[in-house]
């Protein structure tokens, strides 16, 4: 773990939200010492909600510790790399506390993963042990790397034991055509039997701020995936710092809704790490359908919501929305790619709940600032840097000159939750982090008050006749468009000018627009230099595994499609 810089306090803290300390120390005990604090304190509360079956802090606790002996009799210990493969359900939950508490290092698999991605990553991280659902969506394909990958072992969950017992008797009935038989090979256990044991797990002495807990894997500052040493201080620390953000918070009274992928870093920490920390209630969900959301909702009454914007978006669109369904709610959170301004105003206006917009990345594991969770909205800016956080704008021709207030260079992060490195990878460490700073690659500044403002990412920067575009200044303003559902502008080659902006558009159900009108409308929004070359309407734009909008796959098809063109036009 970076210890935070010697560096004098931020001149903003006059500014920091009521009750929020910045000074304030954060623990560096093993991640699952929180866990056991909470199971200890909150033991007959609901710990998980899953699809109305209820699992208290007791059980869970009780489970994990059973899976924990149960990993540690296959042989996971310090060190010893254990993949999990898994939808939201609590099977999610147990096995990465359980890994921990055997004294091995998660490694987190997005189950809509195809094989080669799966065996690539097996293949990086030394993954020898694999837990997954008996599901064909994901067993099959976890199956077939044994023999052919370090892996050694898979433990299959069922879905069906998750579920009520109405529910599990239908599904057996329903969804055979989605259930995978579990093989008898002995290199396959079934969670069933892993967790037949007494629960007497054996000591293992972690060092937080050395071991490793998690290892995330991430496009980073490169786009190229790799694994990010989270140690458990760093893990910890965050989880302890976006605690510290709401000062307000109900102790063992919270419910929050979990539909974001706790594989991915974001509702890893903000939704099951912090969640048990204050002994939350964890409504989880599977996957985002808003109907399921919204039955949730109504069925549990939650107090919190993160979310992508994409994901508040769509409950806009929801035809029988209204303020009722989430009066419960004292505030969401939005993370994990730009909100548009439009989004927040309109589902506050609706709703009457308070949207927050928060930014963070997988290095700082991940959250690194938020908006005040009370308070008059920032428009624009991602937050003010979390408890112990410290935030530096670096010059971007110079990366050791530290900018002023206003001024616009990369957004560099120190603080207790910053990884140790990336595994296997010190040429990739040394670039981004140095001296105990990670440069993330993002472009934005600080105002007066400590608050960041984001302008875009490095790599996405347009050099437009030698000038910089910045995509996301040209989809704030498209957004103002009220026929515009979804955009994303990416750089597309140009004789001329080298490079130039494309927007590729989803319009609102039955709007209509055309490329002309659009630019008509931007006139006076943007610079000659700012407007698209090129306007491209789509049904759908390609989006990330949290639903984030993804560039790479359209960025990919112009290379495709010029490439195309050029051979074309040799023949």
């Amino acid at each position: 773990m970076n210890d935070i810089i010697d560096t004098p306090a931020p001149t903003w803290l006059a500014a920091y939200p009521a009750g929020v300390d910045w000074h304030a120390p954060v623990s560096e005990a093993p991640l699952t010492d929180a866990f056991d604090q909470s199971v200890a304190l909150y033991g007959s509360n609901v710990c998980i909600e899953f699809l109305g079956r209820k699992f208290s802090y007791d059980e869970i606790g009780d489970l994990t510790k059973r899976a924990a002996r149960g990993l540690q009799d296959l042989g996971v210990g310090k060190g010893v790399k254990v993949g999990l493969l898994l939808p939201n359900s609590p099977y999610a939950v147990v096995c990465y506390y359980a890994v921990l508490k055997a004294g091995g290092t998660v490694v987190n698999y997005n189950p809509l993963y195809v094989g080669e991605e799966i065996a690539r990553q097996i293949r990086d991280s030394d993954t020898r042990i694999m837990v997954t659902m008996d599901l064909r969506l994901t067993l099959p394909k976890v199956s077939e790397q044994l023999g052919r990958t370090p892996l050694e072992r898979v433990v299959v969950c069922s879905m069906a034991a998750a579920l009520p017992f109405a529910k599990s008797q239908l599904f057996m009935f329903l969804g055979r055509g989605r259930i995978a038989e579990l093989p008898d090979d002995g290199r396959h256990v079934s969670f069933a039997r892993l967790t037949d044991n007494d629960g007497a797990v054996r000591p293992v002495a972690i060092a937080p701020r050395e071991d490793v807990a998690v290892l995330q894997y991430t496009g980073g500052t490169t786009g190229i995936p790799m694994g990010a040493m989270l140690t458990h201080a760093n893990i910890a620390a965050n989880a302890r710092q976006v605690a510290m953000w709401n000062p307000e918070a109900d102790l063992g009274g919270e419910r929050i809704v979990g539909v974001l992928p706790l594989f991915h870093v974001f509702a890893m920490t903000v939704v099951m790490n912090m969640g048990l920390l204050i002994g939350a209630e964890l409504v989880l969900l599977p996957r985002f359908e808003v109907a399921m959301v919204m039955k949730a909702l109504k069925r549990r009454r939650p107090t919190q919501f993160p979310g992508v914007p994409s994901l508040f978006h769509a409950l806009l669109g929801y035809p029988k929305l209204s303020a009722q369904d989430l009066q419960s709610l004292k505030f969401c959170i939005s993370g994990g790619a730009p909100l548009p301004a439009e989004i927040r105003r309109d589902f506050e206006s609706l709703t009457g709940c308070r949207l927050v917009e928060g930014y963070g990345l997988t290095e700082a594991s991940p959250v690194v600032t938020c908006n005040p969770v009370a308070g008059a909205p920032r428009d624009g800016a991602v937050g003010q840097a979390l408890p112990g956080t410290r935030i530096e704008i670096r010059d971007l021709e110079a990366p050791q000159r530290a900018l002023g207030l206003g001024e616009k260079g990369e957004v560099c992060v120190a603080g207790p939750q910053v990884m140790a490195g990336y595994w296997r990878n010190p040429e990739a460490t040394a670039g981004s982090l140095r001296q105990g700073w990670v440069h993330t690659g993002d472009v934005g500044y600080l105002d007066a008050e400590g608050y960041l403002f984001l302008i875009d990412r490095i790599k996405d920067l347009i050099l437009c006749s030698g000038y910089n575009v910045y995509p996301r200044v040209v989809e704030e303003a498209i957004y103002r468009h009220p026929a515009v559902a979804e955009v994303t502008v990416c750089a597309v080659p140009d004789a001329d000018k080298g490079e130039v902006p494309k927007a590729f558009v989803r319009l609102k159900p039955g709007a209509a627009l055309s490329a002309e009108a659009l630019l008509a409308f931007l006139q006076d929004k943007l610079s000659p230099i700012e407007r698209p070359r090129h306007v491209e309407f789509r049904d759908e734009l390609p989006k990330t595994m949290i639903g984030k909008l993804s560039k790479k796959e359209l960025v990919a098809e112009e290379k495709a499609r010029r490439a195309g063109a050029g051979a074309e036009g040799a023949r």
